[in-house]
């Protein structure tokens, strides 16, 4: 039997509104401060994940969104409301675990994601919705 079947249990869950960062202490002792931006972007919902691989919905202009409610769902996770109207997520306590875990190589992937798409984190998701180029606006 692996050891890595230990399902982390948070012991707390701390909003952090100013610094926008949910800090989760697991049974283990590992601590993550997890930006609300990160938490977002990675929402496990079928509106971001899509329906399969190659189907994930690039979510843009999250850097300043902040958490408005954070609702326990059974025994295994909960389900934070976002400022920008998402709601869909549940986020397990392995998930959480793992955000956490590996939150820097997460980030590094989302940024990479966003300049292939030409976007940075601050693009609103409608502009990115209007296919073509140039700087439309201008």
């Amino acid at each position: 039997m692996a050891q890595h079947d230990h399902n982390p249990t948070p012991q707390a869950i701390t909003v952090h509104e100013q610094s926008r960062v949910l800090e989760v202490a697991f049974d283990d002792g590992a601590v993550f401060r997890i930006p609300f931006e990160l938490l977002r972007v990675y929402s496990p919902s079928a509106e971001v994940q899509g329906h399969g691989p190659g189907q994930e919905v690039l979510q843009t202009g999250k850097r300043q969104v902040t958490l408005v409610h954070l609702e326990p769902v059974g025994h295994y996770g909960v389900r934070p409301a976002f400022s920008d109207g998402h709601d869909s997520g549940i986020y397990t306590w392995a998930y959480l675990y793992e955000l956490g875990r590996d939150q820097e190589a997460l980030m590094r992937e989302y940024e990479r994601r966003l300049a292939e798409a030409g976007a940075d984190r601050d693009t609103p998701m409608q502009a990115r919705a209007k296919a073509g180029g140039g700087c439309g606006g201008h």
